[in-house]
């Protein structure tokens, strides 16, 4: 009689708490989707409604229809700014992830001093992106301090530049990522290979690398979407210099990225290009919203089920 009791007195207390729930809960979700609605879903059909738009300020907009896509497609400073933008999203997504997984392997390997590595290694991360830029920017001009030039004024030092930039920035990051997903392999899986006689290779292509796959389609979203979006740094490091003058005379800013290229676009001298450059930043939104679902669609197929 006592356990029965004892038991109705639990069941009424988990009642109460659902039926109190479910009462408060959209109290307490108002605020959170008051929030979702004001800061990202008004500012988005806002956009997307300016880009149809010729404008100066929000509030004399004139909708003049899909003008200013056709616009932004015809601006070889766009185009270039695209194709120079996924050169750099896909040199830049290897290298790190490259050797963060390298790192990340090594220090695994029961190493002395591997928190003081990573540590080290993280660190850079810590470092915001306005400052790491104006960083490396004196450390790359300091190359050639004695002759008086910069070397980001040429493309290819620029590119490479950014290149180093931020696989000093991400890499560490990313590694921290690869050694949670290390760590989470079973052991007995390991040591199962061990027995059967595969080798360290055969061990690392056969079972850490597919069991690893969570890990891997993470660490490619981040570094293809921070590829793609970089901004601060490319600002602070190059500006998109140097400068190709073309025959229709406008000007081409050769190490400039799409980021970069909007926000000249709607601050240029032009204002009323702010059109032309709300249009851009739709399109660069479905870019990278489109990319980053189809590479997260190609490496999730690929993750080995617990």
């Amino acid at each position: 009689m006592a356990n029965n009791t004892k038991k109705k007195k639990r069941s009424s207390g988990m009642n109460m708490v659902a039926r109190s729930y479910v009462k408060y809960f959209p109290l307490f979700l108002l605020p959170t989707v008051a929030a979702f609605l004001i800061g990202f879903i008004y500012p988005f059909c806002k956009g997307i409604y300016l880009s149809l738009c010729k404008f100066t300020t929000t509030s004399d907009a004139t909708l003049i229809g899909f003008g200013n896509y056709v616009k932004a497609f015809q601006d070889p400073t766009f185009l270039h700014a695209f194709w120079y933008t996924a050169l750099y999203a896909v040199v830049s997504l290897i290298l790190i992830n490259l050797f963060a997984f390298m790192i990340a392997y090594a220090l695994t390997q029961k190493i002395k001093g591997a928190n003081l590595f990573r540590t080290a290694f993280f660190m850079p991360n810590l470092i915001g992106g306005i400052v790491l830029g104006y960083i490396w920017s004196m450390i790359f001009n300091g190359v050639l301090a004695k002759y008086n030039t910069s070397i980001l004024m040429e493309t290819k030092y620029g590119f490479w530049g950014l290149i180093i930039l931020m696989c000093w920035q991400q890499i560490g990051y990313m590694m921290i990522i690869y050694i949670a997903g290390l760590q989470s392999i079973p052991g007995d899986m390991l040591e199962a290979a061990k027995i059967d006689g595969a080798t360290e290779f055969q061990t690392l292509i056969r079972v850490t690398i597919p069991n690893l796959m969570s890990s891997i389609t993470v660490c490619l979203f981040l570094t293809l979407t921070n590829g793609f979006k970089l901004f601060d740094q490319n600002l602070a490091l190059t500006n998109g210099q140097p400068f190709i003058f073309q025959e229709d005379g406008s000007v081409v800013k050769t190490t400039e990225m799409l980021a970069l290229n909007i926000y000249n676009t709607f601050y240029g001298q032009n204002i009323s290009a702010r059109g032309v450059a709300q249009a851009k930043a739709v399109l660069f939104f479905i870019l990278v919203a489109g990319i980053s679902i189809l590479q997260l669609k190609l490496t999730s197929s690929k993750e080995v089920e617990a």
